[in-house]
């Protein structure tokens, strides 16, 4: 108890509650009349102690409670109990709602008689405003995610304990939430992946990564397996304590049986189309190669009837060995196309290549053709084969005049053009230099210029062409990193362009150079070992060594061929490369190793050598004797290519 200025004694807990101004506190005497009133209560209700003090408490309440004798009851059980506390509306003096916490105790004195009731009041409307929206929140969500039929969306503890389930989840995987609630979720996973630790490990990265997404076989309730997406995010309150994972499954087993389905329907697709082009192929392979063969075995057939008689059989040799050069050519022209002959890439002048080519165009095409050409006054150095270059030129000069039957003119001109990536279908950004031959002829339609490129496509009479030319060219200027691109209209022409790569360094691989002429070929007698699983063709490569004055001995296979070397001496193995059990490059590594002074020569009608294989000195089927000759005589005499050592203790080289 204290005094005020005046000297009137002032109560410090009246002080205390008058102070009050976010709680109503305020007495009431047994039968429920106002005996005081707070600025908290003026603030809450509306009422002036004036206006209220004397007034019944139950003019707080809604008519409904006030029917319902809610306050008599409220101040009884508080008389009786010695507590009451609820939350509920009630009424400002404005006629307005609030929702209000409500702790009413019963003042008695030292005798225990009922003096009133204290009677606390808090306006929790704000509050419930919140409260009531986070529900509608949740429920919102609730209601969204178990509407959710096409992913399964449930949470887990931290230890994978189901806490919660919507519908998709039910929908595929089988089981109510009265079945799978408190179950843990590796059920789902098949027997080896919860021996691998498969469902543990997912949690871990969920809750060190943040995230963890896989796919893979789940199980249902009825044992059959599901295709999944698995999507597993850790909660964590705003300390970051983690509460648990939210899961999400996805079913896929549909979309993977349609991928697989369209994948196979694919294979199918490039199977037919393989076996469609592998067709096209063979068909035109061996019509083109039973008439060259019909030409060498008749030729041969009638020189044996003619040698017999005694006659000049020349004529008939010539026929088959022009007859086995067209055939060589045909199998060149196969390898460009299939992009597997050996290219000599290196720098090269356009401009003087084709300046160069002048006459033999103008031989090869006729005088009924004129020849132009366009070129800048300086253009950078293509990378290419320059030989392969010129037959590709020749090829589609050939093309062009067959398309002028009464002659026209010929254009070929060169630029060099940069391309950025995506500009140009088959080709990567970068510069190239484009050769482009263009005629006046007929020009082809849309579905001739389609097949333009198919191996033995042709347009020309029987006899007239191989419909290998432009499959040829194209497959070459892939091989450079470049390609072929045509553009025609019927009527108006055709123009077909060569894109290749410009040279940037110096060449990567020269020409093999033939130091010698035929006629210089003379050499001392070698012994020379001939390898060749194939007996027709080492007879006939045994027999031009022989013919050249060198002693040969003849091996069937590799093996053989070591077994040899360990009887005697031998200046020189040679040696075809696609044989069965161990191949002429696996021959060569062999003999490095045990004989490594000794040389070896490769002969190869295929250009896909081993890469450590390319070191070698080597000869592409078919060869002639003179070609040959010329190889053994480099090796023989040219030290810088390969360096020989006497074998044997004679000294003899």
């Amino acid at each position: 108890m204290g005094t005020t200025e005046t000297g009137q004694p002032v109560n410090r807990f009246e002080l205390l509650v008058q102070s009050v101004t976010d709680y109503a506190i305020f007495m009431l005497d047994p039968a429920g009349f106002v005996v005081s009133w707070n600025i908290g209560a003026e603030r809450a209700k509306g009422y002036t102690a004036d206006e209220i003090i004397g007034q019944h408490f139950s003019t707080f309440y809604t008519e409904e409670d006030r029917a319902a004798h809610v306050p008599a009851a409220v101040l009884r059980t508080a008389e009786i109990e010695g507590r009451f506390e609820a939350e509920g509306w009630r009424l400002r003096k404005d006629g307005t709602r609030f929702w209000a916490n409500v702790v009413i105790d019963p003042i008695r004195d030292p005798a225990g008689h009922l003096l009133g009731f204290a009677k606390v009041t808090r306006d929790l409307t704000e509050r419930r405003a919140a409260q009531e929206e986070l529900r509608r929140s949740e429920e919102r969500f609730r209601l969204l995610v178990q509407s959710v039929t096409d992913y399964a969306i449930y949470m887990i503890d931290p230890v994978g304990t189901i806490t919660s389930w919507n519908s998709g989840a039910e929908r595929f995987k089988g089981y109510s939430a009265e079945e799978i609630m408190g179950q843990n979720f590796a059920r789902f996973y098949s027997e080896e992946d919860r021996i691998a630790g498969l469902p543990s490990r997912a949690l871990d990265t969920a809750q060190r990564e943040g995230r963890f997404e896989a796919e893979g076989w789940r199980i249902r309730k009825d044992g059959t397996r599901f295709w999944a997406s698995v999507v597993i995010d850790p909660i964590r309150d705003p300390a970051g304590e983690l509460l648990g994972f939210a899961k999400i499954t996805r079913d896929l087993t549909e979309r993977r049986q349609a991928a697989q389905a369209l994948e196979q329907a694919r294979e199918a697709i490039f199977q037919s189309q393989k076996m469609d082009a592998i067709g096209k192929l063979t068909g035109g392979v061996a019509h083109d190669f039973n008439n060259l063969l019909a030409v060498i075995v008749g030729s041969l057939d009638l020189a044996r009837q003619r040698l017999a008689a005694g006659a000049d059989i020349s004529r008939y040799l010539d026929n088959a060995m022009t007859a086995a050069d067209r055939g060589a050519t045909l199998t060149q022209r196969m390898l460009a196309f299939a992009r597997k002959q050996e290219l000599k890439l290196e720098q090269v002048d356009c401009i003087g290549l084709i300046h160069g080519m002048a006459d033999l165009l103008k031989t090869t095409i006729g005088s009924s053709v004129a020849i132009e050409t366009r070129f800048p006054l300086s253009l950078r150095p293509a990378h290419a084969d320059p030989a392969q270059l010129e037959l590709a030129l020749i090829n589609l000069a050939v093309n062009a005049r067959d398309a002028m039957p009464a002659g026209g003119r010929l254009l070929i001109e060169g630029s060099e053009i940069t391309l950025a990536l995506g500009e140009q279908p088959d080709l990567a950004a970068g510069s190239f230099i484009r050769l482009t031959v263009t005629d006046e002829g007929e020009g082809m339609d849309e579905a001739t210029l389609t097949r333009a490129r198919e191996p033995f496509f042709t347009t020309k009479g029987v006899g007239k062409g191989t419909g290998l030319g432009l499959s040829m060219i194209h497959g070459f200027t892939q091989q450079c990193g470049g390609a072929m691109t045509i553009a025609s209209q019927p009527g108006r022409g055709t123009s077909v362009s060569i894109w290749l790569p410009v040279a940037l360094t110096d060449s990567s691989s020269e020409r093999t150079t033939i130091p010698c002429e035929p006629d210089e070929l003379e050499t001392e007698p070698l012994v020379i070992l001939a390898v060749d699983d194939d007996e027709l063709v080492l007879t006939n490569t045994a027999g031009m060594l022989e013919s050249m004055g060198h002693t040969v001995f003849q091996a069937a296979s590799g093996q053989e061929a070591l077994h040899m070397l360990e009887q005697g001496r031998i200046d020189l193995v040679v040696t075809d490369h696609a044989m069965p059990g161990m191949t002429g490059a696996q021959l060569a590594d062999a003999i490095e190793d045990a004989y490594p002074d000794l040389p070896v020569l490769i002969i190869t009608g295929y250009a896909e050598l081993p890469a450590d294989a390319n070191r070698r000195l080597r000869l592409d089927k078919p060869f002639r004797q003179t070609e040959l000759a010329m190889m053994v005589h480099r090796i023989r005499h040219d030290s810088a290519v390969r360096r020989l050592v006497p074998i044997g203790t004679d000294g003899h080289p």
